[in-house]
């Protein structure tokens, strides 16, 4: 017997789940899906809300269970039967891409670098846009005409984008774990955070930073691509920095710096349909050689302590990471330089994964993650981590925050967000966190920018536009 209108789960506790989705907290989600079920066994929305969560986590086989459980009940469920069939050829596909990986001897590096010398990627006789110098070296002329190039809409060919990502490989892949930036006097260093392919907003945003220089360091802290629709042009803009300014611009990975999340938050797509399957291999590949984090000191003795955390000889200096904190006490700094992350995915536990996927909460100890990957760490997590190790402060992005940043756990966690009015929706604000040569800070908003009429997302797999 069908449970009546009135046998239904509680309407607060179906809006709460599907509220959830939209807003990324995908554990929190499931869990009240769940709920759902267990008070109305044969509640389809339920089952099928939760199967989307679990492809938004990256687990397709528990996605399957539930869109199965939805069909047994309502077999002509067409949305249900939709996300089941892509989400079989999602496993079928990346069943397929680890049986061709496991085959292949060479990286999509060493197949790039071959290809080149063996004269399989040259630019056409009629390309007009930006070239490299001479020697196939960068400059800031090439960048500024490269991202004038973007702005009119249109897009590097493939010898261009290669040898930009090539060359930002051979600088990250020798590069540690853990990155160590001391800022000297008269040097400022801006923390930015997630900007998730919003090209125009990045536009804008390094007109207030300004370049890289000798006197000025820009670290992105992860969540370069994916969601926003020009995530090629935002990453070849990092990138190219990068190789012109190796000791100035520092990238540290995000979780979506990661195959799983491309696969279903448009970089894939984006990147495949502007430059082939190779080009997004290359990125993949590359994006494992990124740095997990990155220790920026001041050189200076403070200008005020106020009761600061400092380092054993009296300096600020501040831990920066995508997502934060770990699912044990005791994690020391020496731990982290020793992850071998090259080559690796961060799976879903352990330090790696929660170097990128952690939240903070606000009460003590730890907690859940809403994400449903990782856990949430409290402010008394925080202060132990940070007095173990003399770290001043966590520095971490990974979650919107209405004013573009927010300073939490009694000051210790600051979460800094630079993806302006997210995917068009959101309305919040962007920030960026400049910290000078005796360790202050300074926080600096700004507003999203006008971009041309393409949708954010609209590369992305069938699978995530339906948790849109």
């Amino acid at each position: 017997m069908q449970p009546t209108t009135s046998q239904r789960p509680q309407s607060s506790t179906r809006k709460r789940a599907y509220t959830r989705m939209k807003l990324e907290e995908q554990g929190y989600a499931i869990d009240d899906c769940s709920k759902a079920i267990e008070l109305d066994p044969n509640y389809v929305k339920a089952y099928y809300r939760r199967g989307l969560c679990q492809l938004s986590v990256f687990k397709p086989q528990d996605a399957v269970k539930d869109f199965r459980k939805a069909l047994a009940i309502e077999p002509k469920n067409a949305l249900a039967k939709t996300q089941l069939d892509a989400t079989l050829k999602l496993i079928r596909r990346v069943e397929f891409e680890k049986a061709i990986d496991v085959g292949e001897q060479k990286s999509s590096v060493d197949r790039c670098r071959e290809i080149i010398t063996d004269g399989g990627c040259e630019l056409d006789k009629d390309y007009t846009g930006p070239r490299l110098e001479e020697g196939g070296k960068i400059s800031q002329r090439f960048v500024d005409e490269m991202l004038a190039y973007f702005k009119s809409g249109k897009t590097l060919p493939r010898r261009i984008v290669w040898d930009i990502v090539l060359a930002c490989y051979d600088i990250v892949r020798s590069e540690p774990t853990m990155v160590e930036v001391n800022i000297e006097e008269g040097v400022t260093c801006d923390v930015i955070g997630d900007v998730h392919g919003q090209f125009y907003d990045v536009l804008h945003l390094l007109s207030l930073t300004g370049a890289p220089s000798e006197k000025h360091c820009l670290l992105f802290n992860g969540d370069f691509v994916d969601r926003g629709s020009w995530s090629m042009e935002v990453i070849l803009t990092l990138m190219a920095y990068k190789w012109l300014y190796p000791h100035r611009m520092f990238l540290n990975r995000g979780n979506h710096e990661t195959d799983q999340m491309n696969k279903m938050y448009g970089f894939q797509g984006e990147c495949e349909k502007k430059s082939g399957e190779l080009s997004y291999k290359l990125f993949t590949y590359v994006f494992t050689a990124l740095p997990l984090a990155t220790l920026v000191s001041a050189t200076k003795p403070p200008r005020t302590t106020g009761g600061a955390i400092l380092s054993s000889d009296g300096r600020k200096r501040f831990f920066v990471v995508h997502g934060g904190l770990f699912s044990k006490d005791g994690v020391t700094l020496d731990e982290i330089r020793k992850i071998d992350r090259h080559g690796k995915q961060p799976g879903n536990e352990g330090l790696m994964c929660e170097l990128l996927w952690t939240d903070p909460q606000e009460a003590n100890g730890r907690g859940p993650s809403k994400r449903g990957v990782g856990i949430a760490f409290g402010p008394d997590v925080t202060r132990r981590w940070c007095t173990l190790n003399g770290v001043t402060g966590l520095i971490r992005s990974h979650e919107v925050r209405q004013d573009g940043y927010a300073i939490e756990h009694d000051g210790l966690c600051t979460t800094v967000f630079s993806a302006p009015n997210y995917v068009d929706q959101v309305g919040n604000k962007g920030a960026f966190i400049r910290i000078d040569s005796a360790g202050e800070r300074e926080y600096v908003q700004f507003e999203a920018q006008p971009h041309p009429p393409l949708k954010p997302m609209a590369y992305n797999s069938p699978l995530a536009n339906a948790m849109m």
